[in-house]
């Protein structure tokens, strides 16, 4: 790239304030990136995107490949022209959608043969053809393609993924010719410290421009995943973005800043909105219970949303009881909303040098999901996608 990718700003204990400079300008970090796997981000325009803060979002080239086509959207002037949104794309490979979704895939050294979940036609991606179809779409950030590892398997197991992980990382870069994108390598190695170090070390190494922790948030519980992401961005270039890929809960966000993590992606704070929980400080709220039936006040008084300025918590509730498909327009914007001014007040606090009184202040009074509930709900979410 013809500049410098990021910049550290500020470092308080762990956290970090940066800058990442993209082609479709900057973006502050730490920053949480909407899930707009289909080139868009569901129930909302690209205008309504950026109008509740976000300069960045992520979309997923298994997806756009299978439709509408790559081909498609490159003669369509490219993935931004196509879906009206001129800030700033992350797309990942596409390697954990074949491995989630496929009915079949057959893993080999030289790349994976898959099925389509959509219609069972037979496909085959190689690490060059994730580099071509990511630089055809025309994204800021991509992603090398990577195996994924299930929750639970064995270290053998593991690090055989890892090491196929790291070959094709190299294939990757050795394919990557388009000027103005930063491509991210991942580090694998699945739940064990052994296996995240000799990741982390082969990676950096290659001197990418940027740098994943993927393989976590795939059912584990929550008292594993922390410790692995702080010995992990430990590892990592400090004058490098880290970006964790998957996680987007409220209180995930603000342990994963604490532990040095730049970047975020997830689909949850859009699809519990579309399920009717809503997040507010004190914790995620169910808007189709009893109380909110009658209550004239917004779900969260102290938010700024449309949704909170302009409606009742009792209309919000109404609306989902009726099924009308507002409610899912409505609740979506208010969440998207709320991780937005947490996340400008995450990096507020860091500029300040207050970040590790702001996060114990957050965790102390927001009541988090009940572990095994969210793990057994992790589990059953990762099973329907089968």
């Amino acid at each position: 790239m013809s500049q410098k990718h990021f910049n550290l700003v500020k470092t308080c204990v762990g956290a970090r304030a940066g800058e990442l400079n993209t082609s479709h300008g900057k973006v502050l970090t730490p920053l949480f990136m909407p899930v707009g796997s289909q080139a868009t981000v569901k129930t909302l325009t690209p205008e309504d995107v950026k109008g509740l803060g976000f300069s960045m979002l992520l979309a997923n080239t298994y997806h756009l490949y299978l439709r509408p086509g790559i081909d498609v959207i490159k003669k369509l002037g490219g993935l931004h022209k196509f879906m009206a949104w001129d800030g700033a794309i992350l797309t990942d490979s596409g390697g954990y959608q074949v491995f989630s979704l496929s009915p079949l895939c057959k893993i080999t050294d030289e790349g994976v043969k898959f099925r389509s979940h959509i219609d069972g036609s037979e496909h085959f991606l190689t690490p060059e053809l994730a580099i071509k179809y990511q630089e055809a779409l025309g994204s800021d950030v991509i992603m090398v393609l990577d195996e994924c590892s299930a929750y639970g398997d064995d270290a053998g197991k593991i690090k055989k993924a890892m090491d196929r992980t790291h070959r094709w990382a190299e294939r990757c870069l050795k394919a990557h010719k388009k000027k103005g994108q930063a491509l991210y390598a991942i580090v694998q190695g699945g739940m064990f410290p052994d296996l995240r170090k000799a990741s982390a070390k082969y990676l950096t190494e290659l001197d990418f421009p940027g740098y994943a922790v993927g393989g976590l948030s795939v059912g584990e519980p929550k008292e594993v995943t922390l410790p692995i992401i702080e010995q992990t961005t430990a590892l990592l270039p400090s004058d490098k973005p880290r970006y964790l890929m998957g996680v987007g809960s409220p209180e995930d966000l603000v342990e994963g800043v604490a532990r040095g993590v730049d970047m975020f992606d997830c689909a949850l704070p859009t699809r519990v909105a579309r399920n009717g929980a809503l997040f507010t400080r004190q914790g995620r709220v169910n808007i189709r219970r009893a109380i909110y039936a009658k209550m004239d006040k917004p779900v969260d008084p102290s938010c700024d949303c449309y949704t909170c300025r302009t409606f009742s918590a009792a209309y919000l509730s109404h609306l989902f009881r009726a099924e009308e498909l507002l409610a899912l327009r409505l609740a979506t914007i208010h969440n998207l909303r709320f991780i937005n001014n947490l996340m400008r007040d995450i990096r507020n606090a860091i500029l300040d040098g207050k970040y590790d009184a702001f996060a114990r202040k957050f965790l102390s009074e927001y009541q988090t999901t009940n572990e095994q509930t969210r793990v057994e709900q992790k589990g059953k979410w990762l099973k329907g996608r089968k």
